[in-house]
């Protein structure tokens, strides 16, 4: 075993034999794996090795095809078979909003290549002959590629593969403790010996949160007990010239494959499912089985017997039961640990054999190269933060594994586990109607008034928004932005590590600048607001979901010697933010600083006291009107907010939500991290090059210089579509006639320009204003044409009054 090595991963599961595969593809050859028994003897072996297509996340869904690829073409690589078997999928859709999300899913597989088909009942009986009773289904989503896989077989191949090329597993080797050393590298101590590495990555599977606290990390995960049946053979299986496809029912809640001349039925019980290892496992445990308990599939078995009446005709020949990792929304933990340098994660998967192979392509990428070909946001274990503490994660994914099968619509935040952060106003905004989002664990109005009717059509929730932002443009409105981050920067390095971190210039003493941080290859990285209340002092502000990732960019570039302090102020600091044309007369009120335009430029700021209360005063403004937004010690938040809806009152102040807020930067054709601004994005095709200043020194200017120089596959387009009862949400594939050329981003319907607006990544020949492309809403082609500026105060003259 080598002592020293370029990176270690620590477990012989599909996700970290899948990464160990794609790192010594990518060259790191010096790379050992540590497994603590035999590989796949973790939760891999008990799988039942399903490997779908069908997912509502495209970069998931690429993670998904990868795997599908590598399985299939690993054994001419190898020599040995992954156990690979092609069936095919069917899912149905028992209510219209499922069908609706079909729609929505037959995007995302478009999109990806993927063949797919939504078919009717003739074609289900087809394909399902078992299945007698469709009187509740809709629709049928069939993807003919899918199919299952022996796991340990998958595993073994990508072992091959990697060990041929020149990367090392050390089989029977417990970690016992892992160490940062003070030169940056990691100790990790084994059975068999010590070991030095540059990087480490946790890929222990349902050991991952036992192996985080050697290094004081708080992994999100809880095990919860899946269990199948393995049924004797069905006669009615003789009778069918075909293989089943993989069949998902949510009625049941079940999947139902066909094994040889029997079925393996697997239900996700949608109540009183039982976690498993909270307080740690024996790490003795290897191809390890928990008692089956069969009394609380019942329910679901019996539904899965209704619908498929030869499985209840035959006897049960075996049950597995085994322990599955979920993490709080049942994504997997795939890229760097927060706080930790160098230290990765590839854990949490409850379908690892199905993203094991993919995420350690991307997983790899992002190592090896900084960033990756696809957008990882919603992989990134930093989208959890601290408030996902234990007790939140078990009821969290309790609650994700009751609704595996089941439908989660735009807008719905399920209702377990909340409140864990909330502001002074949460009681306030509450009895005003709030109807409330959570959002990296804080509580946000989406908007106020009646609950919604949740649907993937334009909801009863339009109009209300419409009023919000009708009262802003109109009025103003006040609303509660506490949760973005908060960063201060500061040290008589501060401004050199910022300057050589943004594209754009840092401002003045007393500005505002919008930058962009790039990644050596000139991804947009990340995107905040800086503004600097003194030569070397700094106050960020970002997208709350980025609070660990920023805070961790930051810090890891801050080269030695260099006299620089990071400060997270998000948990302390609220933000109100009061916006429309008569907001200076509401705070002028207030405060007596000057609030006139001649004293008060628009995207400068000040420190002055408003009703009593310091606050730091932007004058900036998300949606596009005049305004401020006041950032303040979170515990005088009520008085501030007080004082200013009273002062309000006579100006006809309005409460807005984070839908309103969404409109009406989409009107002000504002681009947003996440959405349209992504790590393999670079300025030039987002087209966003007003920000980026390439007169001065900063990471990523030449990889942003050679692009200018390119020819570009895609260009970011505003445009307006002619939508019927359903607006653009993100990831419907754009047409140049029958044949996809691009993808739109984000959308809404704007209701201060009564125009359904969106934008989208397109080729360049359909990047000039009045050019026209189709785009598929919910199954129908409609039109769109590029918009040559803002469809709401393009000239921002209402920014600047």
């Amino acid at each position: 075993m080598r002592e020293e090595a370029r990176c270690v991963i620590v477990g012989g599961g599909a996700m970290g034999v899948g990464l160990l595969y794609y790192l010594a593809h990518e060259g790191w050859t010096d790379t050992i794996l540590v497994e603590k028994d035999e590989l796949s003897s973790g939760s891999t072996w008990h799988a039942a090795g399903l490997i779908p297509h069908f997912i509502g996340d495209l970069n998931v869904a690429k993670v998904h095809n990868e795997t599908v690829q590598l399985y299939k073409r690993i054994e001419a690589e190898t020599g040995l078979h992954s156990g690979w078997h092609g069936c095919g999928a069917l899912r149905l859709a028992i209510n219209d909003d499922q069908a609706d999300w079909f729609q929505n899913v037959k995007n995302v597989m478009d999109l990806n290549g993927v063949e797919a088909h939504l078919i009717g009942h003739d074609e289900i009986r087809r394909l399902n002959p078992l299945i007698e009773d469709l009187s509740d289904v809709k629709l049928g989503f069939h993807t003919p590629l899918d199919g299952w896989t022996d796991p340990s077989a998958a595993v073994n191949a990508m072992a091959a593969g990697a060990r041929q090329l020149g990367a090392e597993i050390s089989r029977k080797n417990r970690v016992l403790d892992m160490n940062l050393l003070p030169d940056g590298r990691w100790e990790v101590i084994t059975e068999k010996g010590r070991i030095v590495a540059e990087h480490v990555v946790n890929a222990a599977g349902s050991y991952g949160p036992q192996l985080g606290k050697m290094v004081g990390l708080d992994v999100p995960i809880v095990n919860v007990i899946h269990q199948y049946l393995v049924t004797e053979a069905v006669p009615a299986l003789q009778d069918v010239d075909h293989e089943l496809p993989v069949t998902r029912d949510p009625r049941s809640s079940c999947y139902y494959r066909q094994e040889h001349g029997g079925l393996i039925i697997g239900p996700y019980e949608r109540s009183d499912s039982q976690t498993y290892g909270t307080d740690g496992i024996d790490w003795g445990l290897t191809f390890h089985l928990t008692p089956p308990e069969l009394d609380r599939l019942m329910p679901w078995l019996g539904l899965a017997a209704e619908r498929l009446p030869s499985f209840g005709e035959v006897g049960i020949k075996k049950v597995v039961s085994g322990p599955i990792t979920h993490t709080p929304d049942s994504g997997y933990l795939m890229g760097p640990a927060p706080g930790l340098k160098n230290y990765w994660m590839a854990v949490g998967a409850s379908i690892g054999v199905t993203q094991g192979p993919g995420a350690g392509k991307y997983l790899a990428q992002w190592m090896v190269h900084g960033q990756t070909e696809i957008n990882v946001a919603s992989m990134d274990p930093r989208r959890f933060g601290p408030y996902a503490t234990q007790s939140y994660t078990t009821e969290k994914v309790l609650d994700e594994y009751h609704e595996m099968y089941q439908t989660r619509m735009p807008g719905e935040y399920r209702p377990v586990a909340r409140k864990t952060k909330t502001t002074p106003l949460y009681d306030t905004f509450d009895r005003l109607g709030a109807q409330w989002q959570e959002v990296y664990g804080w509580e946000r109005p989406q908007y106020f008034g009646e609950p919604e009717e949740y649907s993937f059509r334009r909801s009863n929730a339009f109009d209300i928004v419409k009023a919000e932002v009708k009262g802003v443009r109109e009025r103003v409105g006040i609303a509660d932005l506490t949760a973005f981050t908060k960063l201060e920067v500061t040290g008589s390095d501060a401004a050199a590590l910022l300057d050589r971190l943004s594209a754009n210039r840092l401002p003045e003493v007393g500005g505002i600048r919008l930058v962009h941080m790039l990644t050596e290859r000139g991804g947009i990285e990340t995107e905040l607001t800086i503004t600097r209340f003194d030569e070397n002092r700094f106050y960020l502000n970002s997208g709350i979901m980025m609070e660990q990732h920023d805070v961790d960019w930051l810090t890891q570039h801050i080269a030695d010697g260099e006299d620089v302090t990071v400060t997270d102020v998000t948990n302390d600091t609220g933000i109100l933010a009061v916006t429309g044309p008569r907001s200076r007369d509401v705070l002028s009120q207030l405060t007596d600083t000057d609030l006139t335009n001649e004293n008060f430029r628009w995207l400068t700021a000040r420190e002055i006291i408003v009703a009593g209360v310091p606050c730091k005063a932007l004058r900036v403004s998300y949606v596009g009107e005049l305004g401020w937004e006041l950032h303040h010690l979170l515990d005088q938040m009520t008085v501030l907010y007080e004082a200013i809806t009273e002062a309000g009152e006579t100006h006809g102040i309005v409460h807005f939500g984070a839908r309103a807020m969404n409109v009406m930067r989409i009107e002000k054709a504002y681009k947003a991290m996440g959405s349209e601004l992504t790590t393999e994005i670079t300025p030039v095709e987002a087209d966003i090059m007003r920000f980026v200043n390439l007169d001065k020194v900063f990471q990523g200017k030449q990889a942003t210089a050679d692009r200018q120089t390119e020819d570009l596959t895609m260009v970011c387009v505003y445009a307006v579509v002619d939508a019927t009862d359903t607006d653009v949400a993100g990831n419907e594939p754009t047409f140049d006639g029958d044949r996809i050329m691009g993808i739109t981003t984000s959308g809404a319907y704007g209701h201060s320009v009564d125009k359904s607006l969106l934008f989208a990544y397109v080729e360049p020949a359909f990047a000039m204003p009045g050019s026209t492309f189709g785009v598929r809403l919910m199954g129908e082609m409609r039109r769109a044409t590029v918009l040559a500026e803002a469809a709401w105060d393009p000239t921002s003259e209402r920014l600047r009054v």
